[in-house]
């Protein structure tokens, strides 16, 4: 009896062991949901979203506002500067906040303006890591003019990654030129006042 109860144990271990193996292999082969938390995602463009840094959780979601503001035909303006990044950066360095700061200053002295900023990267990373850096740079750049002072309601934000190049060319210095956030604006029309 004993010896039939290990021939059955051994069978039944020789058919549960591959079996057991085969879905474990498969389970950790299979695509993996991600859950993401509240507040990030996809914003009203569909483009990646950086609500959950540290220092855009400090400035108050405009989003249904970015939405309305983004449809509209915006223009540059030889007194608003561009602002440009460093490599692989969305952070703000000295020179683009001493020009965000001239900006600001212009802006403040025209508040009947919707304001759009566009976040572009040079060429080199992934169309979707580029559209990401590009939406992180146009928001930092948007979080800066609200914090000097422009309202909020009226800044609008769009990533082109590396869609839109100023200079084409395959040089570091061409590279810095498409690594930057332009500020577009607009005459705020009757049906755009809030």
């Amino acid at each position: 009896m004993f010896s039939q109860m290990m021939i059955s144990s051994t069978r039944f271990l020789r058919l549960a062991l591959p079996l057991g193996l085969a879905l474990a292999v498969a389970g950790a082969c299979a695509p993996k949901k991600t859950v993401k938390k509240p507040g990030t995602g996809l914003n009203a463009a569909g483009l990646a979203s950086d609500a959950d840094d540290s220092l855009s959780s400090s400035i108050p979601s405009v989003d249904v506002e970015e939405a309305r503001i983004r449809g509209k035909e915006f223009r540059q303006t030889q007194e608003l500067k561009t602002v440009y990044f460093d490599y692989d950066s969305y952070a703000l360095n000295d020179a683009a906040r001493e020009t965000l700061k001239d900006d600001a200053g212009y802006l403040k002295t025209h508040i009947d303006l919707e304001i759009l900023i566009e976040g572009h990267c040079d060429q080199r990373g992934t169309n979707e890591y580029n559209l990401a850096l590009g939406q992180k740079r146009a928001k930092e750049t948007r979080d800066y003019l609200i914090r000097s002072g422009i309202p909020g309601k009226s800044v609008g934000t769009i990533s082109f990654g590396k869609e839109r190049l100023a200079c084409e060319d395959m040089t570091e210095e061409c590279w810095g030129q498409n690594r930057r956030a332009d500020i577009k604006i607009r005459a705020r029309t009757a049906s755009s006042k809030p």
